[in-house]
């Protein structure tokens, strides 16, 4: 069952060294510090941890990795965080196995992950999503709840279109949909999983919407719970053109 999420950007800019002097920039560095709160929190009573990332194809990866930001062109060496080495098993109730490179998403999950989990740390697999089946996306969030004490670190953001600093060309409808999503995310309850549920997938695809995929398994995962979230420790921000929000979606009654 699902005792907890962390809802987190997928913004490589979140690894401190990674944007070289700007990932000290005020917005970056409270997009940090409220996803490490999200995580910490959300992992503290888990005995097993999801990272549910978008990827480039529907798997659980497994095998040995190294969660860095190669693929983004950052070699470790800039990183100031050290890249853990991991070996991933797979993750029951997930997609088929895989072994490989995680991708940037999915790094930087387990880069937040490393930081903020309590020692021991929990028993931690990872999925990359990419189907644009919200049903099918459903039913794998429930399966991968099913078992006991399971928290989520959900990493995904909002549009990539807003002004001219934005990664893609900017969008008049961004600011519209992000900040039903930010309320979304950090509101948490019945409504943000309702606003999360509708966000049509080809409208998220227009505005390089990279959470809509994450997004549907924790739909899946909270309506299997049964129980409405509530919501701690949001933020939302939109840092270089690109919009993104963190929180901590807990379940009533479902661990401490």
């Amino acid at each position: 069952m699902l005792v907890a999420a962390a809802l987190v950007p997928d913004t490589v800019l979140l690894l401190p060294g990674a944007a070289g002097g700007a990932s000290d920039a005020p917005v970056l560095a409270a997009l940090r510090a409220a996803a490490l709160e999200a995580v910490a929190g959300a992992v503290r009573a888990a005995a097993r941890v999801v990272v549910v990332a978008p990827g480039r194809a529907d798997r659980t990866v497994v095998g040995p990795v190294r969660p860095g930001a190669a693929a983004a062109g950052v070699p470790d060496h800039r990183l100031e965080w050290p890249v853990p080495a991991l070996d991933l098993a797979p993750a029951p109730g997930g997609p088929p196995a895989a072994s490989g490179p995680v991708g940037v998403p999915a790094a930087v999950g387990l880069q937040l992950l490393a930081r903020a989990a309590a020692s021991p740390a929990p028993a931690v697999h990872v999925v990359e999503v990419a189907s644009r089946d919200a049903a099918a996306l459903r039913r794998l969030g429930a399966a991968l709840t099913a078992g006991a004490g399971t928290a989520l670190v959900v990493v995904g953001s909002g549009s990539a279109r807003h002004g001219p600093d934005a990664p893609l060309a900017d969008d008049a409808e961004a600011p519209a949909v992000d900040d039903a999503l930010a309320r979304a995310v950090t509101g948490a309850g019945s409504s943000g999983r309702d606003v999360l549920a509708a966000l049509d997938p080809l409208v998220a695809d227009a505005l390089a919407v990279s959470g809509w995929g994450p997004w549907q398994v924790l739909v899946g995962a909270v309506d299997a719970a049964g129980t409405a979230p509530s919501a701690t420790g949001g933020r939302a921000d939109v840092a270089y053109g690109a919009a993104h929000a963190a929180a901590q979606w807990r379940v009533a009654g479902a661990g401490a």
